[in-house]
């Protein structure tokens, strides 16, 4: 027993040691950290050294982790960006021997809901799957206080009220812009679509009909001429 546990220990010494030797990229950045209020896209650098006294060439293997269905990553090589849940092959790096590489940014665009958890991207060698590295990333996203008040170029734009709400909450607003195509998308806390509502450069107040809502938690975005502007949290009860 004595013998085996020695050879087993020799043995994993021996993995540890060779997985070292093969990896020949450091990340020097820390974890990638995206902290902020929903519907708010980051951009964040990721720097790399080649340790090795060769050029090497690098391509994304996959993504694990938990993104969102309504949020969004993108990998950006200088100002070409991809997305890895479908541009895998696409996105290569190479390196040269002793090389900082700084040109390397991650795009994440935090969605509509309040939400945590964390991502690895995980890159290897062209010509030898042993030699990866991984870059770690987390998020952590939150609704924005319902007391701040949009001050858009095309509308003034109030919160929700009641907020909770059981049969008709309501917001104020002024179309500043009669021309501007304005609405407001009302969704899920997991960002399927419950309802769009258009709003109207006659009227100052959007009556929302949230009887038939089932109680929880929603958010409702404003959107004028395509473009979110905003999204906010509105609670449902009976």
């Amino acid at each position: 027993m004595k013998n085996f546990l020695s050879l087993f220990t020799i043995i994993f010494i021996l993995f540890q040691l060779s997985t070292a030797e093969a990896r020949q990229v450091r990340v020097l950045s820390d974890k990638t950290q995206f902290t902020g209020k929903i519907n708010n896209t980051q951009r964040k650098s990721v720097i790399l050294q080649n340790d090795s006294d060769k050029a090497n060439d690098y391509v994304l293997k996959f993504m694990r982790g938990q993104i969102g269905s309504s949020q969004d990553i993108k990998i950006c090589l200088g100002d070409v960006c991809f997305d890895p849940r479908k541009d895998l092959a696409k996105i290569k790096i190479h390196l040269e021997p002793g090389e900082v590489y700084t040109d390397l940014y991650i795009e994440f665009h935090s969605g509509i809901t309040e939400t945590k958890g964390t991502f690895d991207l995980h890159f290897s060698n062209v010509e030898n799957l042993r030699d990866v590295f991984i870059i770690e990333g987390v998020y952590e996203i939150f609704a924005p206080q319902d007391e701040e008040e949009v001050n858009h170029k095309d509308i003034s734009f109030g919160s929700v009220y009641p907020n909770p709400s059981n049969k008709i909450a309501q917001i104020d607003y002024q179309i500043k812009n009669p021309d501007a195509k304005i609405k407001l998308l009302i969704n899920s806390f997991i960002g399927n679509p419950i309802e769009e509502l258009t709003l109207s450069p006659q009227q100052k107040t959007l009556l929302i009909n949230v009887s038939d809502f089932n109680p929880g938690v929603y958010f409702y975005t404003l959107i004028v001429d395509g473009k979110n502007i905003v999204t906010k949290k509105l609670v449902v009860k009976k």
